[in-house]
């Protein structure tokens, strides 16, 4: 058996990891895979931190050496057109369906008789949705075999659009590199309180990670912190870059919010060095399809608070046990969430044992595997 997936680019280590992964445990299943590249990367991705071939074994090759968005959709449909006769896969994976070529590729596959399995990332919260568009995309899932979603609020959104449940092969397909994280955060903690004289921090702090930008809320989460009692040893970390730096950097010299750090932006496997300083992490995204820097924060066993508005919330926050969700087009409520935290620093650590306990099922050799279980099912094989 013979699975051929398709991927954007090549920079995404979460996703190299997941592939990695499915290469290694493939051979227990009668199966192989082969990894197509589109792309080196996208220009929004670029400063992110290199791809690292190096760490991550997998079966791969990059269609075209430059960003995704200087490859025609044309050029993307002969590279891709070409691969799957190359290749003859006997299951075709495809990363969505917005994407013209990959489109084509889905309906080739079809003449074919190959099955395809397309990853869904998108929830039922992440975006307004258009009649029409809606109707587009369940003319196009009805030609799909599979599904691999990223957790229960993208599956939800796919059984809405008259995807059966037992299409839905994982639902956990939203992943990061465990192991590495958990390892970097571990010797990055014993030297935290070093590292937070070093940078001035304050002995508890709250952190964001991410690009600095409009839809990720900052503003709000600024307006909250500068609401809570002025007494409090707590700070607050901004991890990352954006067009949005300078106003968020104006609001705090305006309101002398001094206990806030504007950090630069890191490579993915750095951001554990930067958790390991802090105490509770806060995503208050107006619109996440998922939030993957959750689960970095809960592998690095943090409390988080987060919008109601992120994919992830369904899975992987739960309120009072390993933080809080909440509306973000309110700041009141944000505030009492983060002032919970600065009057009951004892909950951080059994809140943060829960953290890592509810993230555990996202492993990546675990999702591989119930991919794995999945395909084979799909393909009328014993798993």
């Amino acid at each position: 058996m013979r699975i051929l997936i398709v991927h954007n680019q090549l920079w995404a280590h979460y996703k190299s990891k997941l592939f990695s992964d499915l290469c290694q445990l493939a051979p227990q299943f009668g199966a192989e895979v082969h990894v197509a590249q589109i792309a080196l990367s996208e220009k929004s991705r670029a400063n992110m931190g290199e791809a690292q071939e190096n760490t991550y074994k997998y079966n791969y090759e990059v269609l075209f050496n430059d960003s995704l968005e200087n490859v025609s959709t044309w050029q993307r449909t002969r590279a891709l057109f070409k691969k799957m006769r190359q290749y003859k896969p006997d299951v075709l994976n495809l990363t969505g369906y917005y994407d013209p070529a990959q489109l084509l590729l889905l309906f080739y596959a079809k003449i074919l008789g190959v099955k395809v399995i397309i990853s869904n990332e998108s929830n039922v919260r992440d975006s307004k949705r258009h009649y029409l568009k809606e109707k587009f995309k369940q003319f196009v899932l009805n030609w799909a075999d599979g599904f691999f979603c990223f957790g229960q609020s993208s599956a939800t959104y796919l059984e809405q659009l008259g995807v059966q449940p037992q299409q839905i092969l994982t639902r956990k397909a939203a992943v990061v590199d465990n192991e590495r994280l958990q390892l970097e955060y571990e010797l990055a903690y014993v030297k935290r309180n070093e590292q937070k004289q070093k940078l001035g921090l304050k002995p508890h702090n709250f952190i964001f990670v991410g690009r600095l930008i409009a839809p990720k809320n900052l503003l709000l989460l600024l307006q909250a912190f500068n609401q809570l009692p002025k007494n409090h040893d707590w700070g607050l970390i901004l991890l990352g870059e954006g067009d949005q730096k300078s106003d968020l950097q104006q609001f705090c010299q305006q309101n002398e919010l001094h206990q806030v750090h504007f950090l630069e932006g890191v490579a993915w496997y750095q951001v554990p060095h930067y958790l390991a300083l802090a105490d509770v992490f806060v995503l208050p995204s107006i619109s996440e399809p998922w939030g993957l820097v959750v689960n970095e924060a809960l592998v690095c066993g943090l409390p988080v608070v987060v919008s109601e508005n992120c994919g992830c919330v369904e899975d992987l926050v739960k309120n009072g046990k390993n933080g809080f969700v909440f509306d973000p087009n309110q700041v009141d409520e944000l505030t009492k969430k983060l002032r919970f935290f600065v009057e009951n620093t004892h909950s951080i650590t059994p809140m943060g044992v829960a953290s890592r306990r509810l993230v555990s099922p996202f492993a990546t050799q675990k999702v591989a595997t119930e991919m794995l279980i999945g395909i084979s099912k799909l393909m009328g094989k014993s798993a």
